[in-house]
């Protein structure tokens, strides 16, 4: 009898649960394990909310030489539809670290999901520049709610054995949403308008908000916990000591930054002549994020198989070599320039965001809370910054100072990997 109740007791109470024996006194972690269905779910319903965040987040990027027009704005000045939604999800993400830590992640991703959806719509029907900006901005402090948080409910709920695939997939729904906002906007302003554009991506966004409610299994590592800004700050200031981290959270700024840059003005470049693209034709180059969805696919397995410091500065060595390809007046080889600076960048992108999960002792919701504040604030200060260059001196100036921010991407990439191994 004896013998029959201890098989029943080590039976697992659920097949999709990995459990992990903690330190005495601590609550028995169980993990979503790589291949059962909860695991999937729970990887489909974040490929879901990386879609959204990034459709709605750069729908407008292949808007900007019409906001430009339409509104007698310069390029830099139109950047700011961009620039804004992402300096102010960037300060959001502090804000949206502490709430989650109290109220939980599920529900906050998906209000904030919700809620920049309807933003969206608004922005459709807005006649002012200033009042679309305005919404813009809205959007991007809504948004805060979902970066952060899904990088710290998959560094709890997942096992860390399949933590890289499934960020991995995580990231390729950014890749694959940035590409189908730029795709779809860019489609629907040709033959129809700009307001209807982004009129269809903010019903996308709704759906995908329900979709990922639907799928996303509840938290099951998460303690909710009430502290003071004190407690806060110091999970803040903990990180930034550990220098492997502090780079990891530079690579995001640089890459980020040099990435959303060439996006930005490669429209204005591609319009005018030789080239003449129509909005159909310039949202179709966006079709390239194609191969980001591959590559974040393709470096969380390489990651979790080989190491990520390995993978990572592979990367940033193809975004390099793509930006440079830029350089070429043919149309094909600025294309496969974007091509490689997309593959490289999501990379990077989704190996360093699986590592700040891995490196980060506790407080982890802070610890990407610092990652993606570097992340946003590159797009948003390099983006618009970027604008200065491209009227200086065209593209030749664009390149270099992208090419500048990838060349510090790769020595910190290389610095981190040297101090990881240093670090017990």
């Amino acid at each position: 009898m004896s013998r029959a109740a201890d098989l029943l007791a080590n039976i697992p109470a659920s097949p999709d649960i990995h459990q992990v024996k903690s330190a005495s006194g601590e609550k028995e972690k169980r993990f979503l394990v790589r291949g059962t269905p909860a695991y999937r779910r729970a990887s489909l319903a974040f490929f879901l909310s990386g879609f959204s965040t990034f459709a709605l987040l750069y729908c407008v990027q292949p808007l900007m030489p019409i906001f430009s027009e339409d509104f007698g704005v310069s390029p830099a000045a139109s950047s700011l539809s961009l620039s804004l939604s992402t300096g102010f999800l960037a300060f959001a993400i502090f804000c949206a670290a502490p709430v989650s830590e109290r109220f939980g992640r599920r529900s906050l991703m998906f209000v904030s999901l919700l809620g920049a959806s309807l933003c969206t719509i608004a922005c459709a029907v807005m006649p002012d520049w200033r009042m679309l900006l305005a919404i813009r901005a809205l959007e991007g402090f809504l948004l805060g709610g979902v970066p952060a948080v899904a990088m710290a409910y998959l560094s709890e709920e997942i096992d860390p054995k399949g933590l890289g695939a499934s960020m991995g997939l995580y990231i390729a729904g950014n890749a694959f949403g940035g590409m189908a906002g730029r795709v779809f906007t860019g489609m629907l302003a040709e033959f129809f308008s700009w307001r209807l554009a982004l009129a269809g991506i903010g019903v996308m966004g709704i759906l995908a908000a329900v979709g990922f409610l639907i799928l996303l299994p509840p938290s099951r590592n998460f303690i909710p916990r009430r502290s003071d800004m004190r407690y806060h700050v110091d999970a803040w200031l903990g990180h930034l000591k550990n220098p492997a981290l502090a780079l990891l959270f530079a690579i995001g700024f640089l890459m980020m930054g040099a990435f959303v840059t060439i996006y930005n003005y490669a429209g204005f470049r591609l319009v005018a002549a030789p080239y003449g693209l129509n909005q159909t034709e310039l949202g179709l180059i966006f079709t390239v994020y194609l191969f980001g969805i591959a590559a974040s696919w393709a470096a969380g397995h390489l990651g979790d198989r080989f190491g990520h410091f390995l993978v990572m500065p592979v990367g940033v060595v193809i975004a390099i070599i793509g930006v440079a390809t830029t350089l070429a007046t043919p149309l094909s080889a600025i294309i496969l320039g974007i091509v490689l600076l997309t593959s490289g960048f999501f990379m990077a992108h989704s190996v360093a965001s699986a590592l700040v999960g891995k490196l980060a002792r506790g407080t982890k919701g802070h610890a990407s809370s610092l990652y993606l504040l570097g992340y946003y604030l590159g797009s948003s200060v390099a983006g618009s910054l970027g604008g200065h260059f491209w009227s200086a001196d065209g593209w030749w100036a664009v390149a270099a100072f992208t090419g500048v921010m990838l060349l510090l991407s790769l020595f910190a990439a290389l610095q981190s990997r040297r101090i990881a191994k240093e670090t017990p």
